[in-house]
């Protein structure tokens, strides 16, 4: 084998390494990527099935039930538009409040409830994820949009529970 050809060689097999690597950490990072959704999104069917994903809003006001054991919580997570069920089997964080923003971390089940791995509250007075706070924001515009008097619509989006 020349010379040239050697290094030829050694150049394919590089690249063919290099190529593995970086296949393998874009499949380690598919399976970890949590992406972020809303009760809406949820809705329309733009969450993943199956897949872990993170959803966010406002914990709707007297959703909040505790069950017998200790640990075990039902709530309910809104955009102003959708609302969507969640269930936590754990100890939810100190400035978790209803009325506040929370994102929760977790799979979809049967019958459109949440199963939450992990509860996140805000950290301080004025705190939203960015997010959460731009999904109320279209949430209420095209809420007031469909509500204008003169327009002869009707809510665009009812509030589900």
């Amino acid at each position: 084998m020349t010379p040239r050809k050697k290094r030829l060689w050694f150049i394919v097999a590089g690249l063919a390494l290099v190529g593995i690597a970086v296949g393998l950490v874009l499949y380690a990072l598919k399976n970890n990527v949590s992406l972020y959704f809303t009760p809406t999104q949820v809705y329309n069917k733009e969450a993943p099935q199956g897949r872990s994903f993170r959803i966010g809003g406002l914990v709707e006001q007297g959703s909040l039930q505790r069950e017998k054991d200790g640990l075990t919580v039902r709530f309910n997570i809104t955009d102003t538009v959708k609302t969507m069920a969640v269930v936590y089997k754990g100890i939810l964080p100190d400035l978790f409040k209803e009325g506040k923003g929370v994102v929760a971390q977790g799979k979809l089940e049967d019958g459109n409830v949440f199963h939450a791995e992990e509860v996140l509250a805000k950290h301080d007075e004025n705190y939203m994820p960015p997010e959460a706070a731009d999904a109320l924001k279209k949430a209420k515009a095209a809420e007031s949009a469909a509500t204008q008097p003169g327009n002869g619509a009707s809510p665009a989006y009812p509030a589900a529970k």
